[in-house]
């Protein structure tokens, strides 16, 4: 087996020389761990190129359907109104913050803002990353000020996202944290979570302090009370416990049973868009955030999807953890004879592996739901005695 690779971070470069043997730089490789750009030559419908049977790549053509900001919200929003008509459907509720995207949704926006006056914003490129140009206001003038100049030309590209901020979130030590989770189809148990360095304050004279708000390693990593030995970082066991001990086991549990299905449905929104090429496998970042201002109730809140969440290794436990994950994906991804692969389908029912654990198997939803249609008629054919029989049951889905 044959690999290649667009980055040189340990996790991936030891990983891959263990698991896959023989690097390559050519275009004979059997697994190959690209950035976006690379991934996006390679299906460029005009100056692509056609994958191999026995090729794995590490992102989907599309995979900005769900990682793009402005588009994940889209895609959440139609889906949810699309899924709400359906009185059977499990939803839950709300899950991304109330969202506009900028400037062509600014007077949507100056609609909500002058509704509710007193709330804070934070703005967002919709394709960045790593805190870059985030800023939050609580003024319209704030906004008018920097945007004076720049919209006339601003490409789609680099459109903003403007969302409510999450004023009360969730605590400790008195400082902000969201969670980063892996997903890939699985929920990757070993996540963890991000703080500021400094004590969170919703004042208005702290609105510019990247340390309060941003929870970005990429940013915290430059304030002077950043700790290298742990890196700002808690890992996922940590903050149930700590959940567990300030609201409740009871508690707990719902909120990471919601966290679970922000995922699934989150996915369920763009499985109609991304395209299903079954070269491809994703290990996404998830960035969740938990809003405590209902303190009888937890509720997360789905910040960005990242396409390419960092691997590189700030702390001892963070490489041993990231070690794990990429790990664990080429467990889950590789097949035991890659020259005969056909397609993720052809490896089986999905099963826990690792750190992955499953959180939604399409094949095996598809085999209950012909289960229960085929009850179904068989049921009313029952009342009817030995009138006309059944229709026949659909076929099972595996």
């Amino acid at each position: 087996m044959k690999w290649k690779t667009d980055s040189e971070v340990a996790v991936i470069t030891q990983n891959f020389t263990r698991r896959c043997g023989t690097r390559t730089e050519n275009e004979d490789w059997n697994i190959y761990w690209a950035n976006a750009a690379t991934v996006k030559g390679i299906f460029h419908p005009e100056s692509g190129q056609r994958l191999g049977d026995a090729q794995l790549i590490n992102h989907y053509p599309n995979h900005y359907e769900l990682t793009r900001k402005d588009l994940m919200v889209k895609n959440i929003k139609r889906y949810l109104r699309d899924a709400s008509r359906d009185a059977t459907a499990d939803l839950p509720p709300d899950f991304v913050p109330v969202t506009y995207m900028l400037p062509a949704d600014y007077s949507l926006f100056v609609e909500e803002f002058r509704r509710c006056p007193n709330a804070m914003w934070i703005m967002k490129p919709a394709n960045a990353a790593q805190g870059r140009g985030i800023f939050i206001i609580n003024k319209l003038s704030q906004i008018k000020r920097w945007s004076n100049g720049r919209w006339a030309n601003m490409p789609l590209k680099e459109a903003y996202v403007i969302s409510r901020y999450i004023e009360d979130p969730m605590l400790i030590g008195g400082k902000k944290f969201d969670l980063r989770l892996y997903v890939l189809v699985y929920q990757y148990d070993a996540g963890f979570a991000r703080f500021c360095n400094v004590k969170y304050s919703s004042q208005a004279g702290e609105l510019n302090n990247p340390f309060i708000h941003l929870t970005n390693v990429a940013i915290q990593k430059h304030n002077d009370d950043y700790n290298v030995k742990h890196g700002g970082k808690w890992n996922l066991q940590h903050v149930r416990l700590f959940v567990e001990a300030t609201w409740g086991r009871e508690a707990s549990a719902k909120l990471f049973d919601d966290i679970d299905r922000i995922i699934i449905h989150s996915l369920k929104a763009v499985q109609g868009s991304i395209i299903n090429d079954r070269h491809c496998f994703e290990c996404y970042g998830y960035d969740i955030l938990i809003d405590a201002r209902l303190c009888a109730h937890l509720k997360p809140w789905l910040v960005e999807v990242n396409a390419s969440p960092s691997l590189s290794t700030t702390t001892h436990s963070d490489r041993v953890m990231k070690m794990a994950l990429i790990r664990d994906v080429l467990d889950v991804v590789l097949p035991k004879d890659i020259t005969n692969y056909r397609g993720a389908f052809t490896l089986g029912p999905c099963e826990d592996a690792g750190g992955f654990s499953v959180l939604y198997d399409e094949a095996l939803e598809a085999q209950l739901k012909a289960e229960a249609e085929q009850a179904a008629p068989n049921r009313g054919a029952q009342r009817r005695g030995s009138q006309a029989g059944a229709k026949q049951a659909p076929s099972r889905f595996f």
